[in-house]
């Protein structure tokens, strides 16, 4: 009787110590919108100032091939998690991929909560600890080398300095890619002595045992059994990945064409597109603000455009891709916490996935 009284009391209190935690972190996150908005507001208000009513049909069909980009990827993750053989409906992959990436964009070190909460979700979904973990390291591995690929065309269109067999070697990059993922997942075993050799130099630094710990990295390998990438697959969500980042750049094309009549050369825009997101990359800011939208503006003013409908074209894109995109997302992210928000005492743990 005084045990069950004493587990109440603990529960409780654990309920309470997470309900803190939950509002501790809901109140973060608004100091850090309203610090990000206090920061970019000079920048954004005067960038405002060039932005003219757009042109509907152009502003509607940019938003359509920004939503396309965003189902490309999610496409994309949804064949490789087929390929391991869940099947999860395509809506799910969909909102996975909208929260987390604005969990990328948004918040100081995205990445590595974007990066745990995709690894949650496909748990949920089913996947194995290993086949949760393959699918994210390849759908990054993919989506960074189709960027490449989506340069090189560009660079090629617009007489650059890439020539033919730049564009050539990146596609065997991609096959190599594609061809060993499905080598491993089809032949897990093919990495156990590699694994053993590794396992067994890193104990002997540890002073531990030499197959200490081989039990475990065996059981995980052996789980990559479930993921068979055939060709095909493989194939389709290379293609899917090189869509997201297309698509991603006609939206810019049509929020040009959506606030200016002046021509533009569609190599230097994909060039100019490429140039702000590899900017990105490299920027501790969330969501690259400041830096992506100065490369574009940038890229987009040496293709040729004025100063005034490059500045323009820029605001209104960041507006869909980021500013729309990323509110999409965060309600996904809130719709699914719910989802899987852990019950009263008593009544289990998580809803059913």
């Amino acid at each position: 009787m005084n045990l069950s009284a004493t587990e109440a009391v603990g529960a409780v209190r654990a309920t309470g110590r997470r309900r803190w935690v939950r509002q501790i972190a809901a109140a973060a996150m608004i100091v850090l919108f309203a610090a990000e908005l206090a920061l970019g507001w000079p920048s954004l208000s005067a960038a405002l100032g060039q932005l003219k009513a757009p042109h509907p049909g152009w502003l509607a069909a940019a938003v359509v091939a920004e939503l396309a980009a965003m189902g490309a990827y999610a496409r994309m993750q949804h064949t490789l998690l087929r390929s391991a053989g869940l099947r999860v409906p395509l809506y799910r992959n969909v909102a996975l991929a909208y929260a987390a990436h604005s969990l990328n964009e948004t918040l100081p070190g995205g990445p590595a909560f974007s990066t745990s909460f995709n690894y949650q979700q496909m748990r949920r979904f089913g996947a194995t600890p290993a086949v949760a973990s393959w699918c994210i390291a390849l759908s990054g591995i993919l989506s960074t080398t189709a960027l490449a690929i989506v340069a090189a065309v560009g660079a090629l269109a617009s007489d650059g300095a890439p020539q033919w067999y730049s564009l050539a070697c990146l596609a065997v990059i991609i096959a190599l890619i594609v061809v060993g993922a499905q080598r491993i997942s089809s032949h897990p075993a093919m990495v156990d002595s590699s694994a053993r050799s590794v396992l067994a130099w890193l104990n002997r630094i540890r002073s531990r045992p030499a197959e200490q710990g081989l039990e475990c990295i065996r059981s995980f390998v052996s789980q990559l059994g479930a993921a068979r990438l055939t060709p095909g697959r493989g194939i389709a969500a290379a293609v899917f990945a090189v869509l997201n980042w297309g698509l991603d750049a006609a939206c810019l094309w049509m929020c040009v064409r959506a606030v200016s009549d002046d021509p533009i050369n569609a190599t230097q825009l994909l060039l100019a597109f490429c140039a702000g997101m590899a900017a990105g990359t490299i920027t501790i800011v969330p969501g690259g603000l400041g830096i992506i939208d100065s490369a574009l503006i940038l890229g987009l003013v040496a293709g040729g455009l004025a100063t005034a409908t490059a500045i323009a074209a820029v605001v209104l894109y960041r507006i869909i891709s980021f500013g729309f995109i990323i509110g999409v997302g965060w309600l996904s992210w809130l719709v699914m916490r719910r989802r899987h928000r852990p019950l009263p005492h008593g009544h289990g743990t998580t809803s059913k996935p």
